[in-house]
């Protein structure tokens, strides 16, 4: 917390999803969090955020190397993977590096594994950019599936809270205002669903 003002710090990780590719700043979903738990009372300031569209879990490690030093956090957010799926990277390798982004994440915590939110990866198969892909939409969600499975096992074993935004994804993503003009990527009202399903976890990590 910063003693000047008691007002906590938040760092998000990640990377299109985070820096939300095609929307406005506004309209990310870590605004967003930040912006419904100041709505609640909850001193939150915006997020700083490391992410770029494209990385992957090495490329936001080294990401994050440019950054530091970063200092420490209240509370840290962390969603990363859908690159590595996109570019045929395994499960196994995305576990790994996935793994240390964690560490990281909780290390910028101040330690805290109960400060660290976790989101899954959503399932961009159900997207009309997918239809352009070789690989078809089953394909893609099982795949995405198997990089979600490892990460939540991994903040099982950290102690990491883990939202499962996955099936909004699904649910939704092919919904009218929930994609972006580019086809791809979410709306703003997509990312709203996401804060939805972060906000009771977040309220909780924040309140211990």
């Amino acid at each position: 917390m910063d003693a000047a003002n008691d007002t906590l710090s938040y760092l998000a990780l990640g990377d299109s999803y985070t820096i939300g590719e095609a929307v406005p700043e506004d309209g990310r979903w870590p605004v967003q969090l930040a912006r419904a738990l100041r709505e609640e009372g909850i001193a939150l300031a915006d997020p700083r955020i490391i992410a770029t569209t494209g990385w992957t879990t090495d490329e936001l490690d080294w990401g994050i190397d440019s950054a530091e030093p970063l200092g420490s956090f209240d509370l840290v957010s962390l969603l990363i993977g859908v690159n590595n799926q996109y570019r045929n990277r395994s499960a196994v390798a995305y576990a790994e590096e996935f793994h240390t982004l964690l560490q990281r994440a909780v290390r910028f915590a101040r330690g805290r594994a109960d400060r660290v939110l976790v989101l899954s990866i959503p399932d961009w198969g159900v997207t009309p950019f997918a239809a352009s892909d070789l690989r078809d939409a089953a394909t893609i969600g099982a795949e995405i599936d198997a990089f979600n499975a490892a990460a939540r096992t991994m903040c099982g074993k950290e102690g990491v809270a883990f939202v499962d935004i996955t099936p909004a994804s699904r649910e939704h993503g092919t919904e009218a205002g929930m994609v972006a003009a580019d086809g791809l990527h979410p709306s703003a009202a997509m990312y709203a669903l996401w804060t939805q399903a972060a906000l009771p976890v977040a309220r909780k990590l924040l309140a211990q």
